[in-house]
This record gives structure tokens, sequence and C-alpha cells, in this order.
């Protein structure tokens, strides 16, 4: 239970830091202060339901894009995500495949830091 929630943080987290590199690096990508939240979480919500989806279209259907399933995902979520919330604006078709590049982009890098030196000590002290 405790390595889930740690992993939940963890996704949240890597996604905040996604969406905050491409606001600060895109100039029509926006994300109101008030909605930031909002969006983050549905769009942590729409990551992790479609990337199982993905996936397995993936494997069955189209073998060639396995590797870029993070990447499709995020597409996906981004999208899902500006219909839903009002507090995000992406802009262009540049702006779009930016935006996924450096969401996706963003959130592996803290998705990979974060479990390796912030929570490395909550997990250890939860094991004890």
């Amino acid at each position: 239970m405790v390595r889930l929630l740690l992993r939940t943080a963890a996704t949240i987290i890597a996604n905040a830091v996604g969406l905050l590199v491409a606001v600060m690096l895109l100039p029509g990508f926006s994300v109101t202060a008030t909605g930031f939240v909002v969006v983050l979480l549905i769009f942590t919500g729409v990551m992790i339901l479609t990337e199982p989806l993905v996936t397995k279209i993936a494997l069955t259907s189209m073998p060639q894009i396995r590797g870029a399933i993070s990447l499709v995902s995020a597409f996906i979520g981004l999208k899902v995500t500006e219909w839903l919330a009002t507090g995000l604006v992406i802009g262009g078709i540049s702006n779009w495949l930016a935006a996924t590049l450096l969401v996706w982009l963003g959130s592996l890098i803290a998705g990979i830091l974060i479990p390796l030196y912030v929570f490395k000590s909550l997990a250890q002290n939860a094991r004890n």
C-alpha cells in the first residue's frame, strides 16, 4: 500500500514537472494558477488510463510504435485535458508537438529522479 502511494505521488510530481517545463519553454502553452491542480489531476488520470490501452493496441496492431507509447499517451493526455479543463491552453500545431515532447521528457526525467533520490529514504523508513 505504501509503495502504491509513493508511486502515485511520484507520478503526480513527475507530471507536474513535465507540465511546468512546457509552461516555461513554450510561449503559447499556459496553465492558469488556479487550474493547475485540476489540469495535473486530469492529465495524470488520463495518462494512467490510456497507457495500458495504447500498449495493448501497439502490441497487437502496430508493434512499430512500442517505443513511442508514452509519447502517444502524453499527446492523448494533453488533448483530453485541454477538452476537459478550462485552465489549459496549448496553442498551435507546433506547440502541440513540442508540448508532447517536453511534457513527456520532463515527466520521464522527474519520474526517474524523484523515486531514486526523494522517495528512497521514505521507502526505507516504511519498511522499518
